[in-house]
């Protein structure tokens, strides 16, 4: 057999055609189709029909626009963000190193200290020194984000979910989109403050609040501005860096930039040291800090601390606890806050000092001050005492007072009845008024240190005098009567007219005049016969430093109220005091004289309202024509107080003399000024007895050479006998330097 049949497979055709061997190649056919379906399908959905027609058009068209829309948005999109970058590229380069930020006052401060070195009051200004957001106590730094920017932690610096709400805000309210609320965040109201980086320019011919009003407009393109700063800050700092300018720039009311400065102002603690309520109480100052200010409105300030403390709660700052004790123990201020900035002591200080220290001063400055805050006290609350007590409701009666030390240490100041004030009108040191009887010691001054004696006899009785192109003049007393003979004593401590005009005419009014004027009375002296009755003007300062000159045995004094001046951090002052003791006026027996007859006034005349606790006061009355001036001064061995009463309108007082309220006054004010003080002797002398030379002897045909205040003469016998030979009151200089008449001789 052949190999080739077994090595050939067969043939296959009858298999082709077998009827039941068909079906099996039609399944797969059918699989081959079926996989090749979801293809067909596919390309189906991927190549959709075009809509023909008018439908088809305008569907095309629309779909070119928005590819074009598309093309140009995202295009511009791409530039705007590259220059958005430049722009906030080259705003970072330009913000300088954060410790440049941190002051950004355009004057200095002034602190003043009393006496005892402590601060009573601030002006200018004030920096309590740099803190930052680690620093301060954590209660403010969550107060201010509570309540400033919720979100501060959360944003690039800017918060557009802020603004929104601003403006929704604002429109809702019928306001403009930017006016009212802002949006802003902590870091763009510190690029305000920072006045987008554009440092004040004097050559710009704005002044400086027009210019820290530029930096607060709330434009469109200024918020623009704004942003790009804020976000270039964000970039360039830390948020905690952010909040420490913020914190240390940040005005705050009553004269405080800044925490430190505004805790160390209002609670007298550093800033590191506030509790939650005075936290929540600074916090709340930010939005409007001199209407919210606590020495403004303290009933305000603390409802406005409320609400921070109610958002510190609802954001999880302070438990329920916590934010329930604030609420019920709100913030109190300190003393020195209470004092309003130190009233009108400071007020005055201030403005006896160099401008460039004081006013205007560029540095931080201490001025170590005379004032007692104990005797500054005891000053407002007798005036206050007598005004409640003594004085009918709704009087718009002024009044003020000043005490001081022998050597013109001024040691309280009240310049009127408001005392919690600052830069009020100060009648102690600017309101310019008659004195009154309250001149009249100046007179008698004049003539015992011309030799005269407090036992001198003149004689009161109706009495004229000719003024050339004024006619006659006749002076009266204020009780329409006449005493006869009296002593000058007895005419000071009664307050007699005729025998002051007398003396006055006797020893001459420019010799008046002088001593007056050396004595530190220092406005124009009228130039005839009403001298002698306070016809001129002066303030209650010069009068009260013209009678400390009395008391500290005849010296002339300058009132003052700065020790020294030094710069903030500086040991050596820069300058010292300006006032104290200067040249003596009269001699020092004429003075203690003096101050016996003053005495008399208090404990017999006109003054007796003034006693008080046993001790020895000498002073004078005043009371002026119409009574529109009232007037007390007097002293103490210890100090020395003047008050004047009246209407800023030269309204005449009602039933009120120099003895009446002024004295009250006076004694309200003294008797709680030596609380615990030992009782001290004034330095009075009293006059050797007179001696009975029987009846005067007529004067001399030529008057005798006067000596000039401040001479020296010897006492005793001899003056005795030299005023009775010389017809002292009969001849003198007038107003006009010629001698008059003997008006009346000197009577024993």
């Amino acid at each position: 057999m052949s190999d080739k049949s077994k090595r050939k497979r067969p043939l296959v055709a009858d298999k082709r055609y077998a009827g039941k061997a068909k079906p099996k190649p039609r399944k797969q056919a059918n699989t081959q189709k079926r996989k090749a379906a979801p293809a067909r399908r596919k390309a189906t959905r991927s190549r959709r029909p075009r809509r023909g027609g008018i439908l088809g058009f305008f569907s095309a068209v629309a779909r070119w626009f928005w590819r074009l829309i598309w093309t140009i948005t995202w295009r511009l999109g791409l530039v705007a963000a590259l220059a958005l970058a430049l722009a906030v590229g080259y705003t970072y380069t330009t913000i300088p190193p954060l410790e440049n930020l941190l002051d950004g006052r355009a004057r200095g401060s002034v602190t003043l200290l009393d006496r005892e070195g402590d601060v009573f009051a601030w002006r200018g200004d004030q920096f309590g020194g740099v803190v930052t957001a680690d620093s301060v106590s954590k209660h403010l730094r969550n107060a201010v984000i509570a309540t400033e920017d919720k979100r501060f932690y959360n944003h690039l610096g800017v918060s557009p979910r802020g603004i929104a709400s601003a403006v929704r805000i604002n429109l809702s309210e019928g306001r403009g989109p930017l006016q009212g609320h802002g949006g802003s965040t902590i870091t763009q109201q510190t690029a305000k403050l920072l006045c987008l980086g554009e440092p004040y320019d004097p050559s710009s011919g704005l002044t400086e609040k027009e210019y820290e009003a530029d930096c607060r407009r709330s434009s469109l393109g200024r918020k623009a501005k704004e942003a790009l700063f804020a976000i270039a800050m964000e970039l360039k700092y830390t948020k905690n860096d952010i909040l420490s300018v913020y914190l240390n720039r940040a005005y705050m009311g009553g004269g405080a930039y800044g925490a430190e400065a505004a805790a160390q102002r209002f609670f007298g603690k550093p800033s590191s040291a506030l509790s939650p309520a005075e936290g929540a109480m600074l916090a709340g100052l930010l939005t409007a800090p001199t209407t919210l200010s606590p020495t403004n409105n303290l009933d305000r300030s603390q409802n406005r601390a409320a609400t921070v403390i109610r958002l510190m709660e609802e954001q999880g700052y302070l438990t329920a606890a916590q934010a329930e004790d604030a609420i019920a123990n709100p913030a109190q201020l300190s003393e020195a806050a209470e004092a309003e900035a130190g009233g009108y002591f400071a007020d005055w200080v201030m403005s006896s000092g160099p401008e460039f220290f004081t006013r205007n001063t560029t540095e931080d400055v201490i001025i170590k001050t005379t004032l007692d805050q104990r005797i500054q006290r005891a000053a407002e609350e007798g005036l206050k005492y007598v005004f409640e007590n003594k004085v009918k409701p709704g009087s718009k009666a002024q009044a003020a007072i000043v005490v001081m030390s022998a050597d013109g240490a001024v040691r309280a100041l009240v310049g009127g009845r408001k005392t919690k004030v600052a830069g009020a009108f100060n009648r102690a040191t600017q309101a310019m008024r008659q004195t009154g009887s309250a001149f009249k010691p100046f007179i008698y001054a004049a003539a015992l240190d011309l030799g005269y004696s407090p036992n001198d006899i003149i004689v009161d009785e109706p009495y004229c005098i000719n003024i050339p192109g004024s006619g006659e003049w006749c002076p009266k007393n204020y009780t329409k009567n006449f005493k006869g003979p009296v002593t000058l004593t007895d005419a000071l401590k009664n307050s007699l007219n005729i025998p002051a005009v007398k003396v006055s005419e006797s020893v001459g009014r420019e010799t008046v005049s002088t001593v007056a004027t050396q004595f530190g009375i220092k406005s124009d002296l009228a130039a005839g016969p009403a001298l002698a009755l306070g016809a001129s003007e002066s303030t209650l300062l010069e009068m009260t430093g013209a009678y400390a000159g009395i008391l500290n045995g005849g010296s002339s004094v300058t009132p003052y109220g700065l020790i020294d001046l030094r710069l903030l951090g500086e040991t050596e002052p820069l300058m010292g005091t300006g006032g104290g003791i200067n040249e003596r006026v009269i001699q020092e027996d004429a003075a203690r004289q003096l101050v016996y007859m003053m005495e008399k006034v208090i404990s017999e005349g006109t003054g007796q309202r003034a006693k008080f606790g046993g001790r020895q006061l000498a002073g004078k009355t005043g009371t002026t024509s119409a009574n529109k001036d009232a007037w007390f001064v007097g002293f103490s061995a210890d100090y020395v107080a003047g008050v004047w009463m009246g209407y800023d309108d030269n309204t005449p007082l009602t039933g009120v003399t120099g003895g009446g309220l002024p004295a009250e006054v006076w004694r309200e004010t003294m008797s709680r000024v030596h609380e615990g003080l030992p009782i001290k002797d004034l330095p009075m002398m009293a006059p050797a007895p007179r001696s009975d030379f029987g009846e005067a002897q007529p004067a001399p045909p030529t008057p005798q050479p006067q000596p000039q205040p401040g001479g020296n003469r010897g006492g005793g016998a001899d003056n005795v006998i030299d005023r009775v030979l010389r017809d002292i009151f009969g001849g003198g200089s007038s107003g006009s330097g010629a001698r008059a008449p003997a008006p009346n001789p000197l009577d024993r």
